[in-house]
């Protein structure tokens, strides 16, 4: 049997395997940590519908001539997944009531929907509540999601239009202390609520870089891998919220005045630089 991945003959010696899905297990395995997922499959030049899947892996292999085995990025895969969600707000929009609760039963069990939970289970939840008339608005859903595909196809613009955010960011968080001492409560609480969210979205292309394959391990970040630098931004940030929570404010103003603001900056920078020197953007 020839084997062809994307199109193209690959050296695979088979051992134990008798069936299609065998095959299939042992690619998966193989592709782990690599950044690509199997995305399509085809039998003696027929491509294998979704509904045929299940009965294909099943075939034994003497009775295939050529078995051809298509990959895609998990970057690529999640984009496609995203532009699923932005036409099923459209159609959600335009739908009447019954409309609208097909769209919701029809998404809950879509492979778009196991690709988002997967990938961003707080998003997945968001579309989830919204198409269930229980969340955020459609129009505030759109804003979100468009904003994780300018993330997935433009990482290198999207996170230099943040430079400014973060600069300010920081600033207001070497103030923090100052403002829970003066009894500046709502501000406090934004500045806390403006750094995770603008945190998150570094850690976010981060990932988008490592699931494309880019070799963001190897960043450094003084003498820290990029990795270990992570763990003990994480853990910090752990602090940070847990001290908030229990309103400790002595604690709240050190770890975000000496702890979150110059690691911020640090692991904002590196991020850009790497995703700026590689010239990322699609």
């Amino acid at each position: 049997m020839r084997i062809r991945i994307n199109g193209a003959d690959a050296d695979i010696q088979l051992e134990a395997e008798k069936t299609v899905g065998e095959i299939l297990s042992a690619l998966e395995a193989w592709l782990d940590g690599t950044g690509l997922r199997l995305s399509g499959l085809g039998i003696d030049g027929e491509a294998v519908t979704a509904d045929l899947v299940g009965v294909c892996i099943g075939r034994n292999i003497d009775t295939i001539d050529t078995l051809d085995i298509y990959t895609s990025s998990v970057t690529e895969l999640f984009a496609e997944c995203l532009f699923y969600v932005l036409e099923a707000i459209d159609a959600y929009n335009a739908a009447d009531f019954e409309g609208k609760c097909s769209i919701a039963a029809f998404w809950s069990d879509s492979p778009s929907a196991k690709m988002l939970a997967e990938q961003s289970p707080g998003l997945f939840d968001w579309v989830t509540k919204t198409f269930s008339g229980e969340g955020a608005s459609p129009q505030a859903l759109r804003s979100v999601v468009e904003e994780r595909l300018r993330e997935l196809r433009e990482p290198a613009s999207e996170l230099d239009k943040t430079s400014a955010i973060v600069a300010d960011i920081c600033a207001r968080l070497e103030q923090l202390p100052l403002d829970i001492q003066t009894g500046k409560d709502a501000k406090a609480a934004d500045t806390v609520s403006v750094f995770s969210g603008i945190a998150e979205k570094v850690f976010r292309i981060y990932g988008i870089l490592e699931n494309s394959g880019f070799a963001v391990r190897e960043i450094k970040i003084g003498d820290l891998p990029i990795a270990d630098y992570m763990a003990e931004f994480y853990s910090a940030l752990r602090d940070l919220l847990g001290a908030y929570e229990q309103q400790d404010s002595v604690l709240v103003g050190d770890i975000a005045e000496y702890e979150m603001a110059p690691r911020l900056r640090c692991l904002h920078a590196a991020v850009l630089h790497a995703v700026k020197e590689h010239a990322y953007d699609r």
